[in-house]
């Protein structure tokens, strides 16, 4: 599990904010680490002392050249280093999953059907391993991590290449008794090489299949004896169901090196339940998948971050320290996860702080308190049309309230009893200038709610932030699922998650199978790219079309593929009826430009993150057809927001774009709970405190014009019904309406 930072910790490591402590041994720290663009990494950085050693150094140095060797999806990728710092680190992609040991304790012996799956796909990774002229020298269950897209194998801290003299002394057994080929065990390092580790591959599937290692426990001699001379013990129920699989695995343990398969040969043999390249969503039974989410929650239900005293940077710091405001990074459970069944005029006055004094910003100080609702959004960098959308809604919603004429409510109390202001803090959509744009607008006492942030990168680097004041914020873009594991008590989701809009596409392909008898199954494409929101909506979308009876092709490809061919033809091999994309906008154009080029005319679908112009740009033609889910309506075709749409229009001389209607709902709503949560003392009026206000909110159910707003009360999640349709027509997006719910 992570533990927290220690104040003698760095706050980052090249590039890497530090999060938490992943482990620490005599030699290092293994820290939890997020880059810039949001992606995290487990970072292994040297104490110094060790690296004052030039033997150790260039252990390291090696260690961290041959890992850079090895390129496949179930090798986790180095994504940077720096052995020659004064703190040498080492960066690889973070799978908060379980170990196979730790899953195979928690839920006991895998089936044969996933030992299968397992099989080959490690098979793959350790071929990677031995073209890059390498041996992993220590395949055991610890070193294999678990996820639903598939497995994948880690430490290349002892492998060795194959044509290089071992670094260790002769007779020096290296790796883990029990799990060690004979030639290992007897310390004959000549004769360690590939078919080493098919061995250990063998001595690790007799694990997960029978809960325990093929030669027993006992002391280390005891164990290495029994690897050189006793035959295995692999006897379990398994194997009268499964024959082959038990010949398969005597195979990989045979004493003789030469009698073992090669990894190219176990990925011809174990065809059947295994898919090619990929990894199906289902290839572990339901509770090893629950206990990976479980897993995966408590791994990235971090403590609070303190701030860091500038200056402070230790070596091997890449100089980007921040001093933000504490936070925490949050998660979704894993039982909440798998219960899912623009005028240019006008935008000179919109960058800063309000500062006129015409009274509609409240500033005319006969009109009473000035209070101020904030929005934290990009306003200038790659996400500046959903943060000024945003921005401009907001500002319409409160210039519309401090118009109105001062009157009565039922009682006979004022329904008008104060003026608003609007407070802006641009992050940039950078996770660097997050926590000070959070700050600014939590340090000001005027501010009683807060909109935004834009994205979910900056939405995680401050929710603690606002958590600890407990001032209402308000989110509308971001919806990822980092963000409700902990429970905060100050969040207001005004928005589906991005779970809930993978609910439509299995709705929407079991009524078109129920139209059509023979539509084939689903092709699910799972874009690692998109990292933990592709994995979200694969691993959703997986589930909901398996209860469906419609259990999906699923194939996932490493970040950044260029050539999208390769796997599409293997999906439409497969004989898909239609095809389901879970990644961000650039890679589902080079999936649509493919399967056009293929013929290729059935369903196709995708979720909120490909509704970007960059889609339509960069698919051309072969956009046409597509449907996709969101969490925001178009303003323009919704009858109910035909007023707001001409005011909007009147206001900024243009169309609402995307979120500019809700961020008028949330800001509409905030005010209706403020007026009903003012008090008034002798004539002098007090707003609900920001804790109350959380209070109000969360217990409110709101008829906007976008949708019907609820909550859970308790934490906050969106409760109402707010998914949506578009489909590309003529090279556009067009709004479709409501999305199906039930088939």
């Amino acid at each position: 599990m992570s533990e927290p930072l220690l104040p003698t910790d760095p706050a980052s490591i090249g590039g890497h904010r530090l999060l938490a402590r992943l482990g620490a041994g005599g030699m290092g720290v293994v820290y939890l680490g997020r880059t810039e663009a949001g992606a995290l990494a487990a970072v292994k950085v040297i104490q110094a002392e060790y690296a004052d050693d030039p033997g150790f150094r260039a252990r390291f140095r090696r260690e961290v050249d041959l890992a850079r060797r090895v390129s496949s999806p179930w090798a986790v990728p180095v994504t940077g280093a720096a052995p020659d710092a004064a703190e040498p680190w080492l960066a690889t992609a973070f799978v908060p999953g379980p170990s196979l040991g730790e899953a195979v304790t928690r839920h006991g012996p895998l089936p044969a059907r996933s030992a299968r799956a397992l099989a080959r796909m490690l098979a793959g990774a350790l071929g990677a391993v031995h073209q890059a002229g390498l041996v992993h020298r220590d395949v055991k269950p610890g070193n294999v991590l678990l996820a639903v897209d598939g497995p994948r194998l880690i430490d290349f801290g002892i492998a060795r290449a194959t044509d290089e003299t071992a670094l260790t002394s002769p007779g020096i057994v290296v790796g883990t008794p029990g799990y060690l080929a004979p030639e290992q065990a007897e310390a004959r390092g000549a004769e360690v090489g590939p078919a080493s580790d098919v061995f250990s591959l063998g001595c690790l599937l007799a694990y997960a299949l029978t809960g325990r290692p093929p030669f027993g426990g006992g002391s280390a001699d005891a164990l290495l004896y029994r690897t050189v001379h006793d035959d295995p013990d692999i006897d379990g129920a398994w194997g009268d169901d499964d024959p082959e699989l038990r010949r398969f695995l005597l195979a990989c343990l045979a004493k003789d090196p030469a009698e073992r398969p090669t990894t190219e040969r176990i990925g011809a043999e174990l065809v059947e339940d295994a898919v090619p390249a990929g990894a199906p969503a289902d290839w572990l039974p339901e509770d090893v998948v629950r206990g990976i989410a479980d897993h995966a929650a408590r791994m990235l239900a971090l403590p609070d971050i303190e701030p860091t005293v500038a200056g402070e940077a230790g070596a091997g710091d890449d100089g980007d320290r921040q001093s933000p405001s504490r936070r925490r990074l949050l998660v979704l459970s894993g039982a909440a996860l798998f219960a899912v069944a623009g005028g240019g005029g006008a935008w000179a006055v919109l960058r800063g702080d309000d500062s006129r004094t015409d009274g509609t910003d409240g500033t005319d100080e006969e009109s009473g308190p000035r209070w101020a609702i904030g929005i934290q959004a990009d306003l200038s960098g790659a996400g500046r049309a959903a943060g000024r959308a945003q921005e401009q809604g907001a500002r319409l919603a409160i210039e519309q309230y401090n118009a109105r004429k001062p009157g009565k409510d039922a009682t006979g109390g004022p329904d008008w009893p104060f003026r608003l202001a609007l407070r802006t803090a641009d992050d940039g959509g950078s996770a660097q200038r997050a926590p000070a744009a959070a700050k600014k607008l939590i340090e000001d006492p005027d501010v009683l709610a807060v909109l935004g942030p834009t994205t979910d990168t900056t939405a995680e680097q401050v929710v603690g932030a606002y958590d600890e004041s407990l001032l209402p914020l308000l989110t509308l873009s971001a919806g990822g699922m980092m963000m409700t594991s902990n429970k905060p008590r100050s969040l207001v989701l005004c928005r589906p998650g991005d779970a809930a809009l993978s609910v439509p596409i299995a709705v929407h392909l079991a009524q078109q199978a129920a139209k059509d008898k023979e539509m084939g199954r689903p092709g699910l494409l799972q874009d690692r790219t998109a990292q933990t929101y592709a994995w979200e909506s694969a691993t959703i979308t997986s589930l909901l079309l398996r209860q469906s009876g419609m259990p999906a092709y699923p194939r996932v490809i490493p970040a950044n593929v260029e050539d999208m061919k390769p796997v599409v033809t293997d999906i439409l091999k497969a004989g898909t009826g239609s095809f389901v994309y879970a990644g961000y906008a650039p890679g589902a154009a080079k999936v649509a430009r493919e399967l056009a080029a293929a013929g290729f005319d059935g369903p196709r679908l995708a979720s909120q993150a490909v509704l970007d112009p960059r889609f339509l740009e960069l698919a051309g033609d072969a956009a046409e057809g597509w449907l996709l889910t969101s969490s925001f309506v178009s303003a323009a075709d919704t009858p109910k927001a035909a007023d707001f749409s001409a005011a909007f229009r009147e206001r900024f001389g243009g169309p609402p774009p995307y979120y500019a209607a809700e961020a008028y709902d949330s800001v509409n709503l905030v005010i209706r709970e403020l007026v009903k949560g003012t008090k008034s003392v002798k004539g002098v009026r007090t707003p609900p405190k920001r804790a109350e206000l959380v209070g109000l909110l969360r217990r409110s159910t709101y008829a906007g014009i976008t949708k019907t707003y609820a909550f859970d009360a308790e934490e906050g999640t969106f409760a109402g019904q707010g998914v949506f349709l578009y489909e590309v027509k003529d090279g556009a997006f067009r709004f479709l309406g409501p999305a199906p719910t039930g088939a």
